[in-house]
């Protein structure tokens, strides 16, 4: 299996202690955001899973302890924008912290391995498409050599954060600007010896040079464990995500890094609310297990494909 790590909050950032005693343990419990009383005891061994997605916009807590998950194969998606503290509050320096950081963890692991994500784009009176082309750029600049792909998305608007982007005065841009800035990016991005791709949009990107991308890559998981594994697109998400299946283990509410365009939070009062049940020792994450609570064993298994295609011969 595939294991997402995580889209609902940033494990890496914030509770990779947990995380680790839960590998050293080899299972983890999952709750069911949409059945408060059901929980999946997923097994996380490396005999069972083929690879592991992390999600974060802070990896440093994990970097010293990568050699933990001896025998598990993974990538990071690192999400890096020029955004300030306006929009995403907690987040640490980016050209003092976290691009430092992104080199780093690109030395330890290698530049296939650290996916740099520039998203979501936010278009409002100071993050302007010229704010965002230059930031950009000067990422991209210091990010040459450490990465070899960009992804990019522009912000969705849900009932968890449609208050936010009302108070930032967020717009849109018209298609064809929509489609000289998305040319603009992509020039940068190859300059920089980067693909570039988007994440789950429904504009074609193509005549830009930026293809749809897929975040759990099948192709990029084949090459990274080094054999074929057989899984299909995940029907849990939105049609135009091109993402294969995985198993999600982050809990909703729990992320804080205080980004105005979350839609993983409920709000400020969940998120303290539920990280004051935080236990590292705890099989699940950020909560408690009641008399209410029913555990299922949820059947997991290798996608490896041990046997060989005509066209693999």
């Amino acid at each position: 299996m595939i294991l997402s790590v995580s889209r609902r909050t940033d494990i890496p950032s914030y509770y990779s202690e947990w995380f680790f005693n839960r590998i050293k343990e080899g299972f983890v419990y999952v709750r069911n955001p949409m059945n408060a009383h059901q929980i999946s005891e997923v097994d996380i061994t490396s005999e069972t899973v083929d690879c592991i997605v992390f999600w974060t916009k802070n990896p440093e807590p994990m970097i010293n302890r990568l050699d933990e998950l001896t025998g598990y194969h993974y990538y990071f998606q690192f999400t890096l924008t020029g955004y300030g503290k306006d929009i995403e509050r907690n987040v640490p320096h980016k050209k003092d912290k976290m691009i430092p950081i992104f080199q780093e963890l690109s030395k330890k692991i290698g530049m296939k391995k650290v996916i740099w994500r520039y998203d979501p784009i936010i278009f409002t009176k100071k993050y302007t498409p010229e704010y965002h082309l230059k930031a950009f750029e000067q990422i991209a600049a210091a990010l040459k050599g450490y990465t070899e792909k960009c992804v990019i998305s522009f912000v969705d608007v849900y009932a968890k954060n449609k208050k936010s982007m009302e108070l930032l005065d967020a717009y849109n841009l018209d298609k064809s600007e929509l489609l000289e800035f998305a040319k603009k990016m992509s020039k940068i991005a190859k300059e920089n010896g980067m693909t570039i791709g988007s994440c789950a949009e429904n504009i074609d990107l193509d005549e830009c040079g930026i293809e749809h991308n897929c975040c759990i890559d099948k192709a990029l998981i084949e090459e990274i464990i080094g054999c074929k594994v057989k899984v299909g697109k995940d029907k849990n998400q939105r049609r135009e995500c091109g993402c294969v299946e995985s198993i999600e283990i982050g809990t909703y509410n729990t992320c804080k890094n205080g980004c105005q365009y979350c839609y993983a939070n409920y709000s400020e009062e969940s998120v303290i609310k539920n990280c004051g049940k935080y236990n590292p020792e705890s099989p699940i994450l950020c909560g408690e297990i009641d008399e209410n609570d029913k555990i299922t064993e949820r059947k997991v298994k290798s996608l490896k494909e041990q046997q060989l295609g005509i066209f693999d011969l």
